[in-house]
């Protein structure tokens, strides 16, 4: 046991110090600012760019969505096209997702704290208690929404890692190909695919929010 402990916290110390070590010397801010510099940055790691965004994709999971999600899936539709983007984005989305949830079950709510911001805990702490299945499946499709700070609040609920892979990978799923396709047609000029994706998404987004309390309830009262 007592191995175990030193183990964990050697593994996590050295997780915090190379993540903010890549975040600091590579300036992976720059997908907050400009994406441009964004682009720039990803295209400059030719021909291993690909690579280099599935990493970053999982990356921005683990630091519990300070770069939002939308942001990165966006830019990967812009650089790849709608298809290399989505599956790109949906590969390092899931790993990033994978490790987040065994991360939060390693090393447990002290752990999940420091990530992820109290207001999302509270807000979502009936996760912790049930499994949730469907509210969280309903939760990764909303575009916005903090998926990567879910992952972790999921992690320390009792769902196993086979139904959040089922419930977390095909949930992101619709909201990666919208996104991709979005800055897919950005590029390319395609205003009015655009104009209606970005509608598509707003609706869901209003459909859930109004009806967020009514969904959560059922779920809660079918313990789904």
């Amino acid at each position: 046991m007592k191995n175990s402990y030193v183990l964990k916290s050697i593994f996590l110390v050295s997780f915090v110090i190379l993540g903010a070590y890549l975040f600091i010397h590579y300036e992976l801010s720059l997908f907050l600012i400009d994406k441009n510099k964004a682009i720039e940055f990803i295209n400059s790691f030719h021909p291993y760019d690909d690579f280099v965004f599935i990493v970053f994709q999982i990356f921005q999971v683990l630091i519990a969505g300070a770069i939002p999600g939308e942001i990165s899936e966006f830019i990967g539709g812009y650089m790849y096209g709608p298809v290399l983007g989505t599956i790109y984005s949906a590969i390092g989305l899931s790993i990033g997702s994978w490790l987040a949830f065994i991360l939060a079950r390693t090393y447990g709510l002290p752990f999940v704290r420091r990530i992820v911001r109290p207001s999302i805990m509270e807000k979502y702490d009936f996760l912790m208690e049930h499994q949730g299945r469907l509210i969280s499946f309903i939760l990764f499709m909303i575009p916005g929404f903090p998926k990567a700070a879910l992952c972790y609040v999921i992690g320390l609920s009792h769902m196993n890692i086979w139904t959040f892979i089922a419930v977390s990978a095909p949930g992101r799923l619709l909201g990666i190909i919208l996104v991709s396709i979005c800055g897919s047609s950005l590029k390319n000029h395609q205003d009015m695919i655009f104009l209606v994706l970005l509608i598509i998404m707003s609706i869901i987004f209003l459909l859930v929010y109004f009806f967020r309390d009514r969904l959560m309830k059922m779920a809660e009262r079918w313990k789904l």
